[in-house]
């Protein structure tokens, strides 16, 4: 096994805390405009009926085309949440390592 730099994964950790930080705040944005998009569409149709209007507005390129940029928010607020919790991960293990060569450490002497 591989040593575990807790500082290179701290150091990670606060590099990468604003970006997560953004993609977060962007996923956030892109599922309220959402709304935003769908009462523009169903308030440009023509349909009387809100059900008609509300169709109209799911089945248009516009709504699909915000969708598969809130899909591309998401994953990148996950990858980054994931690498974070990966990193905090590492700083686990090394304290649990830094505890156990402390016991091995005491009992040796």
């Amino acid at each position: 096994m591989t040593d575990i730099d807790p500082n290179k994964a701290i150091d990670f950790m606060l590099t990468h805390a604003p970006k997560l930080a953004k993609a977060k705040a962007d996923r956030i944005y892109m599922e309220e405009f959402r709304k935003t998009i769908k009462a523009r569409l169903m308030a440009s149709c023509s349909e009387p009926s809100l059900g008609a209007q509300e169709r109209d507005a799911y089945a248009s390129d516009e709504y699909e085309d915000h969708l598969h940029a809130l899909q591309a928010a998401v994953e990148a607020e996950e990858v980054l949440r994931w690498q974070m919790i990966a990193a905090q991960a590492r700083v686990d293990v090394w304290r649990s390592q830094e505890a156990s060569n402390r016991r091995i450490d005491r009992s040796a002497q």
